[in-house]
């Protein structure tokens, strides 16, 4: 069976936590702007301002905006992709902790996000959790995707959020309680699905842009064993994802990875957003092709 379109979702409220500005719009954007489509409330939250993040992408060095003051315009970048999306969009306002490099690793940066305690850290979002009341919180698994320090940190706290929110004696400070029904981790690193496209370049006989991709997943130790429960069809709003990620054009290079595979492709191929349903307070079955299920 092929789902093809998330079905119509008012009053129904989605909360996405993100490590830095850019995660979501390479991490489940096309979901995002389907649901918004289709009546949700749909909200990133991103607990930090990624200041610790370089100009990858050469051709934006011509503005000069970049040099002067590069945290201030991925802000600028990232109120571009929410509206690309039409999500609404959060600060929590931690410091970016970097990517450490070295042998021996470096510390990271005092007071920088992935330093903070779990109660420090998760108390705003905790707060977020109660104002917006979502019915589904979607984040990063135990390695963050990827195992950045801020990426993992987000993982803890999402989850750490999740279940404390509906407990009124926990974060009594942070506002009435508020129980979100559904958790899911994202799978935009789904090994499956790049085999998969990979496998469909070949048989149309073009040259695959993800052997290294498959590669770098198969020898990687940090893998998570999650199998994929839910797959959000997205199709239709795939343009919607390469708007928001040509947002950040600090960060992306328009003619870079997340651009090798024609739309048209991906519609036939894999034509679906990846997510593990975590814990879940209603029924639901699977597979699942909406984040919804059980909730309606």
């Amino acid at each position: 069976m092929r789902v093809t379109q998330v079905p119509e979702s008012e009053g129904l409220r989605l909360l996405a936590v993100h490590a830095h500005p850019d995660d979501e719009s390479s991490k489940g954007a096309a979901m995002m702007a389907a649901y918004a489509a289709a009546g949700a409330e749909v909200m990133v939250v991103t607990a930090t301002g990624g200041e610790a993040g370089d100009l990858l992408n050469p051709a934006a060095g011509e503005n000069q905006h970049c040099h002067r003051d590069l945290p201030g315009v991925r802000r600028l970048e990232m109120q571009e992709a929410a509206e690309a999306l039409g999500i609404q969009h959060v600060w929590l306002g931690f410091a970016d902790s970097g990517l450490p490099d070295g042998d021996p690793m470096p510390p990271l940066p005092f007071g920088s996000f992935a330093t903070l305690s779990l109660e420090h850290a998760s108390a705003p979002l905790v707060r977020l959790v109660r104002r917006f009341r979502p019915h589904v919180v979607l984040s990063y698994d135990e390695m963050g995707g990827y195992p950045h320090p801020d990426h993992i940190m987000s993982h803890k706290i999402a989850v750490e959020a999740y279940h404390a929110a509906g407990d009124a004696e926990r974060y009594p400070d942070c506002g009435e309680a508020w129980q979100p029904q559904k958790l899911y981790y994202d799978r935009a690193f789904n090994p499956g699905r790049f085999r998969a496209i990979h496998e469909a370049f070949l048989a149309a006989g073009q040259q695959s842009p993800y052997e290294d991709r498959i590669a770098w997943f198969e020898e990687a130790d940090w893998r998570t064993k999650h199998e994929v429960t839910t797959q959000v069809p997205i199709g239709d709003y795939l343009e919607h994802r390469d708007a928001a990620l040509r947002a950040h054009r600090t960060q992306v290079e328009t003619d870079g990875f997340f651009f090798a595979t024609p739309n048209d492709f991906l519609r036939e191929v894999w034509p679906y957003d990846d997510y593990v349903l975590i814990d879940a307070k209603v029924e639901t079955e699977f597979p699942e092709y909406d984040v919804f299920a059980g909730l309606r």
